[in-house]
């Protein structure tokens, strides 16, 4: 080849790359633009079911006549609005189960549930779900007529880190147009703020967070760990054998195999201890692999004997039996030993001397699932069921595992793209990077207002709880390495290039100052003394150095009152992604199948079924992106009173029974191909954000903390804000909407605690369910 043909064909070469890059941004332009409809559609359909469902309010309304109008199948309209089902009530009365039947048998058509699966082989240690899993919020569903609504869950302390998303609906939460928010000069460039007395007093005892190191030990934030990504599997889950036992009065309720049918019996559990218990359910049901209790709490029943409740967990797990003993695993499914969780224990045994291939059968609590709230274990089977249809409809492969995580992680793998950018899977970040990740982004705020900032008498206490409201954060997520934004690097930028990097999938390393004359509550976390734990300051002039997702940060620059001065020290973006998109439509979707059901189905057994059932869906997502926070592992284990030179290094004792002693120890960050914390960090982020501010764009309102006086917010408790009036907020009934859930006329003596705090919203909603209930 001559020079000039070399010339020619490297002016071709340019020409293609043109082409190429003209391309590109057509194929941009038109994934945005289907992603934008597809969007809309979603929306419209789920107008659809709701006006389905109110039609159905009509004494004269018939399916078919509803089908035709919404261009649906008449079974749809039925499976949206079964009051609407055409079938004659002799045909159906004949066909249908006795109400009597503990658990309705699976229609003809449905293939038994796998109620129970054994987790097929899993190339790496699969650590307990519910260690990384956040507690879930206060509910803020209806429960149905007749059905009790049970105790938030997230009524219990809880783990200062867990769930929500980018605060931008599909629409931002601030509009991007319009002037470049008054966002920062980077550290290097500020001059030194004086610190007002109060302010240091304020932030005297905060712990310090860590921060990106300078040169080549940085670069490890920016990397993902080699050999190391989620991808979708290429085995299904297998079923295990469950039953489901009320361990106060002892009534069992199981299938069996071989009848196809099921029972219900009374046991006798002697003392209830691990052995006595298995004994009893093995002799009735010898095929069973998993046992949850959904009433009474038998690893409770001493619990005055010890200091803690976890030393009363332990005791109880770990009592001697001359017939069980601890399960070490088997084969490649490498869960074993027990979970010790004041409240949602795991028990996991074998046959006592008997090889690994002998029965292995756990111990869980349901309300891991959702709270029975004293229903029979019949009713709670028919909802496990029920669950299980209903995801089966969007997973053709779905199992429910032993907990909300285990199962929403699964169902998650099975939405990873097998084409496209991410074919090959998802990156799992650098070890580093997850441990910055782990230290920085905290869950879902908590915080009780005391005076001078709130009157010591309340006019009253109201309290908004957002529906289903880490579903409202999951449309775009963070993926693959992140890019670092130095200090300088943001300095250099435009405004709209600033204002777009902070929109983005994003998190900060920020030294904020809080406005003079500021009189609202907080807008961002810092840390605060201990372990894990954040405040919110609010304090006029007062300075703090913390790290918060770019949802936070852009509403505290925008908020509506006076924007926060933000000097960004570093940061990381990342690309955005439907990564867990698909994965929470086909949940929120499922979720409004089963709430429906359990608002206009005509039989009060199945309305309080799908009420569980849909409870159940809202703790598999929940759970599900709290697992993909992956805590470092904790390792528990037992040694002999009288060795305690065996102890290992660096253990925390929990406890001890008799001659063992049990302990647990921090072993690190696993090599989980579906760590991703950095999808949880968002979720959280944004929902925090919404607390503050949120656009209702089918309403042209605003809602949340920041559009209430000053003065007038008395407590956030993760998804749930308290006031001392009411907002007048629209509600629908869509997930991250706010919903009143209790409305308590004062006046009130302002809480000073946690438990006076819950005591008066137990008060409050007994209050609005007396008035006509929540709305």
């Amino acid at each position: 080849m001559d020079r000039k043909t070399y010339t020619a064909k490297l002016e071709a070469l340019r020409q293609r790359r043109e082409e190429i890059t003209e391309l590109d941004k057509k194929v941009a332009a038109a994934q945005k633009a289907l992603d934008k409809l597809a969007g809309q559609r979603d929306k419209l359909v789920g107008q659809r079911a709701r006006q389905v469902a109110e039609l159905a309010g009509y004494d004269k309304a018939q399916a078919a006549a509803i089908a035709k109008a919404a261009d649906m199948g008449v079974a749809d309209v039925v499976r949206i609005a079964p009051l609407l089902d055409p079938t004659p009530a002799a045909v159906r009365a004949a066909t249908s189960p006795a109400p009597a039947a503990p658990a309705p048998a699976a229609p003809a058509t449905e293939p038994t549930p796998p109620l129970l699966e054994q987790p097929q082989p899993q190339p790496q240690l699969e650590t307990e779900p519910d260690d990384a899993a956040p507690t879930p919020a206060p509910a803020p569903e209806v429960a149905p007529p007749g059905v009790p609504v049970p105790a938030a869950v997230a009524d219990v302390p809880q783990p200062p880190a867990d769930e929500p998303a980018p605060p931008q609906d599909p629409t931002p939460a601030a509009p991007a147009a319009g002037p470049a928010a008054p966002v920062t000069e980077p550290a290097a460039a500020a001059p030194p703020q004086p610190q007002r007395p109060t302010a240091v007093l304020e932030m005297a005892a905060e712990r310090v967070l860590p921060s990106i190191p300078a040169g080549p030990a940085g670069r490890a934030f920016t990397a993902v760990t080699a050999n190391l990504v989620s991808t979708r599997p290429n085995f299904t889950q297998q079923a295990r054998t469950t039953v489901f036992l009320d361990a106060d009065k002892g009534d069992l309720v199981y299938r069996d195999r071989t009848a196809r049918r099921d029972f219900a019996v009374r046991l006798d559990l002697g003392a209830r201890t691990p052995g006595e218990l298995l004994d009893a359910v093995l002799a009735a049901a010898p095929d069973t692999e998993r046992i949850y209790i959904t009433a009474g709490a038998p690893w409770l029943i001493d619990a005055e004997r010890y200091s803690t409740l976890k030393d009363s967990v332990a005791a109880w797990l770990n009592a001697p039996s001359e017939r069980w003993a601890t399960d070490v695993g088997r084969g490649r499914d490498r869960l074993a030993g027990h979970f010790v969780h004041a409240r949602q224990p795991v028990g996991r045994y074998m046959r006592a001397g008997a090889d690994r291939n002998a029965e292995h059968v756990e111990i869980r609590s349901m309300g891991e699932w959702f709270d029975p709230a004293g229903a029979d274990p019949a009713l709670v089977r028919d909802a496990f069921r029920l669950l299980w249809q209903e995801l089966r409809k969007h997973w053709s492969d779905a199992v429910l595992m032993g907990s909300p995580s285990q199962t929403g992680r699964d169902l998650w793998t099975r939405t990873i793209p097998t084409k496209g950018k991410w074919a090959g899977g998802y990156p799992v970040l650098s070890e580093e990077l997850r441990g910055l990740l782990h230290a920085t982004a905290g869950q879902g705020r908590t915080e009780l207002i005391r005076a001078p900032r709130v009157p010591d008498q309340l006019p009253g206490l109201v309290e908004y709880d957002r529906t289903f409201a880490y579903a409202k954060h999951t449309w775009k997520s963070p993926v693959g390495a992140p890019r670092r934004i130095t200090a300088a690097a943001f300095a250099g930028m435009s405004g709209d290039e600033q204002v777009k990097a902070l929109m983005q999938c994003s998190h900060w390393h920020i030294k904020v100052t809080i406005p003079a004359g500021w009189e609202h509550v907080g807008l961002l976390p810092a840390p605060a003394p201990g372990d894990r734990n954040w405040h919110y300051p609010a304090t006029p002039g007062a300075t703090f150095t913390t790290w918060a997702g770019g949802a936070e940060v852009y509403t505290a620059l925008t908020n509506p009152l006076s924007p926060w001065r933000i000097e960004i020290l570093d940061g990381l973006v990342w690309e955005e992604g439907k990564v867990i998109d698909d994965w929470a439509k086909k949940l929120k979707t499922a979720w409004g199948t089963l709430t429906a059901m359990s608002q206009l189905h005509g039989d009060d057994h199945q309305r309080a079924a799908a009420y569980l059932a849909s409870r159940g869906i809202r703790s598999i997502l929940l759970y599900g992106i709290g697992a993909f926070a992956q805590r470092p592992r904790m390792v528990t284990g037992s040694t002999p009173a009288d060795r305690p030179g065996e102890l290992p290094d660096g253990v925390e004792i929990l406890g001890q029974e008799g001659d063992l002693i049990t302990w647990q120890r921090a072993a690190g960050f696993s090599r989980d191909p579906n760590a991703h914390p950095e999808l949880a960090a968002g979720v959280w982020s944004g929902a925090r954000a919404a607390l503050l501010d949120m656009n209702m764009r089918e309403d042209s309102v605003r809602v949340g903390a920041l559009h209430v006086p000053a003065g007038s917010v008395v407590a956030f408790r993760t998804d749930a804000v308290y006031l001392t009036a009411p907002a007048g907020w629209p509600y629908h009934g869509n997930p991250g909407e706010y919903l009143l859930k209790g409305h308590l006329p004062g006046p009130v003596a302002a809480p000073a605690t946690e438990e006076e705090l819950l005591a008066l919203r137990d008060e409050g909603r007994a209050a609005l369910a007396a008035a006509g209930g929540p709305r």
